[in-house]
């Protein structure tokens, strides 16, 4: 594929450098000349400091021949012309552009939802952006996410789907502790596969010899409904969340609790306790407009203007015995800080927005359960939808080594009548899961599970090795 970026910051250069790893042909387009030098260190591809809305500039770097262009510059109009531009000469390509302006992405959603059988094929998408990205929500909705599954550690969805992969601390003492995945099914009758293991450090695909040990996290493939009985088995405790505390009422901070707290109905995360327990949601935020505004808007939330990190307020007010903790202010790296905090304090699971992926790790040595990267939830966004229409979605796993993507299985696909264990290839990839064509549910994969044309199917791989595994099971180079 040829790709152009518009915009070489920190979302431009990742995924050049994560298309150009699968031998994507991308041009980097940024009109800072400091910016577009360092990005030009980064990245092994063609770089132009130029401005990216002009129609001869992109046509220099082959707009015209490019499979897809990704505007993710600084400025939502710059974004936004740029995608209306090369649609009206250029309409097949697709285009994407990242807006921080909740206004244009709200009212281009609802416009696209009221009119939707008109942009089914019948008329140019508005803007002629075919995907718009907006981070707040991607990361607004990443968090309710790890909500809802119990903010156990980061746990990975699928659309549609009972299954999802939880990512979980093995303690010591525990049923997993010292034993090989061979020997796992020993310890439970639930079904499940274990997708990954991190150990030292170091994300890997597991064998059957591999031995899991205290200290090492683990992601499982689990049936929603089976999650706490594999909880279990490594160690650790489930918690019903009925009282969460959220600290940041920004519009991050709305979007989630929006969505936790729907129109005064219960959310899927209070579902087994609606009629037993009232909730108790408890908004934090030191700005006092930003607090005026949310006890406004949600009348059924406590909401405090105060500083969280006072520790007389949060034992005052009771929190320090709450069973969740939201970290969403706009200051990434206190939001790691106030998670730990909260939680040395009592307050029993706790879920930060933090930068990036490194930035992760960090909040995850200092025990923040569910570390949510802001920048790195636009990437994956945004490469789900330019890895073609085969592709459903991709998720990176931890460190970003490795890669969950799920694909429709195409007529030239090499996988087509095969069993999963006459197309094994340990160390390369896992197949994970998968769905028969025009069947809802997925189911995990064994040895004996055959691949038709049609199903779809999750696997997991490395980035670098992701390009050719998918064109096993796409066709398509």
């Amino acid at each position: 594929m040829k790709i152009v970026i518009v915009g070489a910051g920190f979302t431009g250069t990742q995924l050049a450098k994560l298309l150009v790893k699968e031998n994507n042909q991308v041009a980097l387009i940024d009109n800072d000349e400091d910016i577009i030098r360092h990005a030009s260190n980064q990245v092994d591809c063609e770089t132009l400091c130029s401005e990216g809305n002009n129609l001869e500039i992109l046509e220099s770097v082959g707009i015209g021949k490019a499979d897809a262009l990704v505007c993710v510059t600084s400025s939502d109009e710059v974004n936004m012309i740029t995608c209306s531009l090369v649609d009206a000469v250029y309409p097949d390509i697709l285009k994407i552009a990242r807006v921080r302006n909740y206004s244009y992405y709200i009212n281009t959603t609802k416009a696209q939802k009221k009119h939707a059988n008109d942009f089914s094929g019948k008329r140019r998408p508005l803007y002629g952006i075919n995907y718009m990205i907006h981070p707040d929500v991607e990361a607004a909705n990443a968090i309710v996410e790890a909500v809802s599954n119990g903010a156990i550690g980061n746990v990975t969805t699928f659309e549609n789907s009972n299954l999802e992969i939880a990512r979980l601390l093995v303690t010591a003492g525990s049923d997993l502790d010292g034993i090989s995945l061979k020997e796992i099914r020993s310890k439970t009758d639930v079904k499940f596969l274990v997708a990954y293991v991190e150990k030292d450090g170091e994300t890997s695909l597991p064998s059957g010899d591999t031995v899991i040990n205290a200290g090492d996290t683990i992601g499982i493939l689990i049936n929603k409904k089976d999650i706490a009985d594999v909880i279990s088995l490594t160690g650790a405790e489930t918690n019903d969340l009925r009282k969460i505390v959220l600290i940041g009422a920004g519009r991050i901070g709305t979007i989630i609790t929006e969505k936790l707290m729907p129109k005064r109905s219960l959310p899927k995360i209070f579902s087994s306790i609606a009629t037993k327990h009232s909730r108790d949601f408890v908004i934090i935020d030191s700005d006092e407009m930003l607090a005026k505004a949310a006890a406004d808007k949600f009348a059924d939330a406590r909401v405090m203007c105060a500083d969280a990190s006072d520790d007389t307020f949060l034992h005052d007010e009771g929190l320090t015995s709450f069973d969740l903790a939201i970290c969403t202010t706009h200051n990434h790296e206190l939001n790691m800080v106030l998670a730990a905090y909260l939680e040395s304090l009592g307050v029993k699971q706790s879920i930060a927005l933090v930068t990036s992926a490194q930035f992760a790790t960090i909040a995850d040595k200092l025990g923040v359960d569910v570390p949510v990267p802001f920048r790195d939830v636009v990437v994956d966004s945004i490469m789900s939808h330019l890895r073609g229409k085969s592709v459903k979605g991709i998720h990176t796993v931890t460190n970003g080594d490795l890669e969950i993507v799920e694909c429709e299985v195409s007529s030239e696909s090499k996988a087509t009548g095969k069993t999963l264990k006459e197309i094994a290839d340990p160390g390369a990839y896992l197949l994970l899961m998968s769905r028969k064509s025009g069947i809802d549910e997925f189911k995990i994969a064994d040895g004996n599970t055959t691949i038709y044309t049609g199903d779809h199917v999750v696997l997991i791989t490395e980035v670098d090795n992701s390009k050719k595994i998918l064109s096993y099971f796409t066709g398509k180079n």
